[in-house]
């Protein structure tokens, strides 16, 4: 069985911590590097279900996408929710390490999971990191179908392939527009429109979309536009990193168990429809 310090090295090779974006908080959250780990949870977000999920578990380890503590905290006390999840975590002598942008930019990397659930065929990063030689890691990804689609067709594959959320997928543009590439991005994807107008894409898929980008994107190009839950666009990433995990596992003799966890943590949980005033 290994120390928690040599899974953590492993996984600090993956994803190395200095590829972090500066304002980000990722790397080792809490635990004792001493103590014995045999089985792993990943999630993408370090809520307390998902402590709970691990100590139903047995899990001595909880891989998470988000982090924890973004900002500096004056308190961890447990009658806040952030405090209970890291009293819970030492009590139960739980290790939380985090992988963030850091992840994002990774070969594999949070968008190449999201175009595999897609089954898309990666062809590069959408906003190249300059200091890889290979040209193989950064921000985001563009890919083609196999065989081209509508956009209609294309969102409905993003709410067939993706888990489940409330909100499910919103679309914006011509419906019945011919799609042959994607620029995709796991999590908020607004900020990369300049990055995909300059690839000629027809389509990106993102999540948290917000009007006025989203309305200035379409009315400068016949972009389509496929905008589906931050959660959702991130999972995926989950199972990729348990497998990239798993093989390291079988490679040093660890016989480890890692899990993936199906709990949906989206905060949106329903969706209704009410009447409202349309104006005159």
């Amino acid at each position: 069985m290994p120390r928690l310090s040599e899974v953590l090295a492993e996984l600090d090779a993956l994803w190395p911590p200095e590829r972090a974006e500066g304002w980000d908080a990722v790397g080792t959250v809490c635990g004792d590097p001493a103590s014995q780990v045999d089985r792993v949870l990943f999630a993408v977000d370090p809520v307390q279900e998902i402590v709970d999920e691990a100590l139903r578990l047995g899990a001595q380890l909880i891989v998470t996408h988000h982090p924890l503590y973004l900002r500096g905290t004056t308190t961890v006390a447990a009658d806040t929710f952030k405090g209970r999840v890291v009293h819970t975590l030492i009590k139960h002598d739980v290790a939380l390490h985090v992988a963030h942008t850091n992840a994002d930019t990774a070969d594999p990397g949070v968008s190449d999971a999201l175009a595999g659930a897609l089954d898309l065929r990666v062809e590069g990063p959408l906003v190249p990191d300059p200091a890889d030689p290979k040209g193989r890691r950064g921000l985001g990804r563009i890919c083609v179908l196999d065989h081209p689609e509508s956009l209609a067709d294309f969102a409905a594959r993003a709410a067939a392939r993706l888990p489940a959320t409330a909100q499910g997928i919103r679309l914006a543009g011509d419906p019945a527009a011919t799609v042959r590439s994607v620029a995709v991005s796991g999590g908020s994807g607004d900020s990369l429109f300049d990055a995909v107008r300059a690839a000629g894409v027809d389509a990106f898929l993102t999540a948290d979309l917000r009007h006025h980008p989203a309305s200035e994107a379409i009315q400068h190009s016949p972009l389509g536009l496929v905008d589906a839950a931050h959660w959702a666009t991130e999972w995926p990433w989950c199972e990729q990193a348990a497998a990239q995990l798993d093989a390291i596992s079988d490679r040093h003799g660890w016989d480890l168990r890692v899990h993936v966890s199906k709990q949906v943590t989206d905060p949106w949980t329903t969706t209704t429809h009410h009447s409202s005033g349309a104006p005159n």
